[in-house]
């Protein structure tokens, strides 16, 4: 009876253990469908930054200096080229990850190289310029190049996301978000009134690298309906029609392929 009692007890143990993991994974597949800019919103909502870490724009836009200056239109932001076509870029990824994590982040470094000439590569002694991918706090990268190393923050408590990795080294490539576009007016409508006060500038329009592509609501760049919302109301809608859903990428769009090609030059035969 008591061998009974102890594997019975056993059972119940490892029964509630199993439910508790499939909950998690339950709760982790619900996640991962969230738009990257859901994701983004989410994990820098609370973000308190350390001394050393940079003011954002753009809900994840590291910035320097004069957050309405955008350095790839300015003084050029490109990553250099080889002789063989290709960019490859050095990247650095901090020892805090696990391996699990490690892997996201690979995927995500990885995939740029199987559609275009950018390739990363692990950092070597030597390289003066690379990236470095740290759990710092929230989720942020800087646009284009910066010279020396210069961080893409992906914080381990929300940022591990197949999409929001391509994301951050799109901005690192060079890229801002669609919505700020030149021609957003054109395909999307703001509602100034109902964006979080003080956060008006993360809608302003800047001179973007958009490299003659069409507006692509489908964009990983592109952020969704009720971004900065203070009163759940929307505060972008689409135009002509408002019913067209937009901002809910998961990875990257053709023409976020198709605009990083032209930009960086890279052969399309």
């Amino acid at each position: 009876m008591v061998i009974f009692s102890w594997t019975f007890v056993a059972l119940l143990l490892g029964s509630s253990s199993w439910a508790e993991e499939e909950a998690f994974a339950q709760s982790e597949d619900t996640t991962r469908e969230l738009s990257v800019g859901e994701l983004l919103e989410r994990a820098n909502r609370e973000r308190v930054p350390d001394f050393d870490e940079p003011a954002l724009i753009g809900g994840d836009i590291a910035v320097k200096g004069d957050r309405n200056a955008d350095p790839c239109t300015t003084t050029g932001c490109l990553w250099l080229k080889y002789s063989d076509g290709k960019a490859y870029i050095p990247y650095y990824i901090a020892n805090h990850y696990t391996d699990r994590e490690r892997s996201i982040i690979e995927r995500g470094l990885q995939s740029f190289s199987t559609v275009s000439c950018i390739h990363f590569r692990p950092y070597q002694t030597g390289d003066h310029e690379w990236i470095s991918i740290e759990s710092r706090n929230g989720c942020y990268s800087y646009v284009g190049r910066q010279g020396g190393g210069q961080t893409v923050s992906l914080d381990r408590s929300g940022c591990l996301y197949h999409s929001t990795v391509q994301h951050e080294l799109l901005h690192a490539l060079g890229f801002n978000h669609e919505q700020t576009r030149s021609d957003r007016d054109n395909h999307i409508r703001v509602h100034w009134d109902n964006i979080m006060d003080g956060m008006d500038y993360n809608f302003y329009i800047i001179d973007t690298l958009n490299q003659g592509t069409p507006y692509d609501y489908n964009s990983v760049m592109q952020y969704e309906r009720y971004a900065f919302s203070k009163n759940n109301r929307p505060t972008m809608e689409p135009i002509p029609n408002p019913n067209v859903a937009f901002g809910q990428a998961t990875q990257m769009s053709q023409n976020d392929i198709a605009r990083l090609n032209r930009l960086y030059n890279c052969c399309e035969c």
